[in-house]
């Protein structure tokens, strides 16, 4: 695997590399999850490039970019046994240097929810994967389900835009009790760790009233909040019914519906989700 940390070095390997490619975009602090979508890519497209970048741009002042867990050389290791081709990892002033002011903003589907809640969020994670789209030119691009609202963006992003690439949704990967894979799981102490899988068993208890033929929007929202409430150490952010697409509320669910949460966890902010109907 070649590791690159310049655009001209990223540009001049793709150029290269032929055939197709397909790209994951991650933050680096690698799990399973984050392999899964490279296995995929692998399947997928001649060549795989992943992107490790911490992205400034995304992090409100108060959230957690200066402790945002990091360790190249092991996700270097994880990366390169996976089967990727290249790995870019840029400085931030590579990604931005003086002078940049252009940013990407989807509109209306970045609005509630994480973009309500991070306000400026996902015009930050919008624009920089703009910019490794125009630098490594994948065909496909790779993206985790956990993150739906994230994968909402970019579809849109790129309907919008006519971006020729095609954004690839992969399904959640957990560990044994439920818990989503995330790299802020480590800020979970033990205590925490044992509390966490509530946020699972909130949705499944959602997607189980749906499956019984619940279709009252807001009943669902209760069968989540009823679950989180039980938790002492779960603080509740939000709890959502909405349209997978749009993000926005539903009040009665006719079609394929997004189940998806908010909370704090000791010193991790956790979300998850799940699809009922599509």
């Amino acid at each position: 695997m070649k590791t690159v940390s310049t655009i001209q070095e990223a540009r001049a390997w793709r150029r290269g590399a032929g055939g197709s490619v397909g790209l994951v975009p991650t933050m680096g602090y690698l799990h399973a999850g984050h392999l899964s979508l490279v296995e995929r890519a692998r399947r997928e497209n001649d060549r795989v490039a992943a992107s490790l970048f911490v992205n400034p741009t995304q992090f409100g002042p108060s959230e957690d970019l200066a402790r945002y867990p990091r360790d190249i050389e092991r996700d270097t290791r994880l990366l390169e046994a996976a089967g990727c081709d290249v790995l870019f990892a840029p400085a931030v002033d590579e990604m931005y240097p003086a002078g940049f002011e252009t940013i990407v903003d989807v509109g209306a589907v970045a609005a509630p929810l994480e973009g309500a809640r991070r306000p400026g969020h996902f015009r930050g994670v919008a624009t920089v994967v703009m910019k490794l789209f125009g630098i490594l030119q994948p065909d496909r691009a790779y993206f985790g389900q956990k993150d739906a609202q994230q994968l909402a963006v970019m579809k849109k992003m790129v309907r919008d835009l006519d971006v020729l690439v095609d954004v690839r949704a992969c399904p959640t990967v957990r560990e044994t009790d439920g818990l989503a894979m995330s790299s802020r799981n480590v800020y979970l102490d033990p205590e925490d760790r044992r509390a966490a899988p509530a946020l699972h068993r909130a949705l499944a208890a959602a997607r189980d009233r749906w499956t019984a033929g619940e279709r009252d929007a807001e009943a669902l929202r209760q069968a989540m909040r009823s679950v989180l409430e039980a938790e002492p150490r779960v603080h509740v952010d939000y709890v959502s019914v909405a349209d997978p697409e749009t993000c926005r509320e539903l009040q009665r669910v006719e079609g394929p519906a997004l189940l998806s949460l908010a909370a704090a966890v000791g010193k991790a902010r956790l979300i998850d989700n799940v699809v009922v109907g599509g």
